[in-house]
């Protein structure tokens, strides 16, 4: 009869274990995750900032454009405001979309393409880009990592159990896949 009862409280202690790892597991990954996405938004932040120099000094070379700054402003705007992972990808779709006309204007003005401002934010910009496209990557693989941990069986299940909810992939169109041509 003792060795029945130790051979049950050994499984019990077992179990709990391995609830308590895969808790522990689940909740490392989560914050991973958040902490990716705040990298993210770092880099957002830092993109938003520079967009009104941007604007203003393709202002000084391109005064008639007004169109074209009221759209990269009212995107600018409405990336800001943007909630969540999906709405934060769209809103950042039509400023990418605005921005790229706003370089495409620029080719216009040979004066604006010689200016050393003009060209020390766009170098600014791209470098964002490129911080912005690696910290995507970086929130995408935990996130990755994340869901399939919470879909695997049994883990599935104690995700479900405690609420767990699946992370959205920080993800752009197709075309905006496409290379950003910036060279002036």
């Amino acid at each position: 009869m003792n060795t029945l009862l130790y051979i049950i409280l050994a499984v019990v202690i077992l179990v709990i274990l391995w609830l308590i790892g895969v808790y522990n597991g689940l909740i490392k990954l989560r914050n991973r995750t958040d902490e990716a996405w705040s990298d993210i938004d770092v880099q957002l932040k830092r993109r938003y900032d520079l967009i009104p120099n941007l604007v203003e000094t393709v202002k000084g070379y391109a005064t008639h454009e007004k169109e074209l700054f009221e759209n990269v402003t009212k995107a600018r705007s409405q990336a800001m405001q943007a909630e969540g992972v999906g709405e934060k990808g769209k809103a950042e779709n039509m400023l990418t979309g605005a921005l790229k006309s706003l370089f495409a204007v620029s080719e216009n003005y040979p004066d604006l393409k010689a200016s050393d401002n003009f060209a020390k934010l766009q170098d600014e910009l791209t470098d964002t880009e490129n911080k912005i496209q690696a910290a995507r990557r970086f929130y995408n693989g935990n996130v990755r990592d994340f869901n399939t941990k919470t879909q695997v069986f049994p883990n599935n299940m104690v995700a479900g159990m405690l609420s767990f909810k699946p992370f959205e992939f920080f993800e752009i169109e197709e075309a905006q896949k496409e290379n950003v041509k910036v060279d002036f």
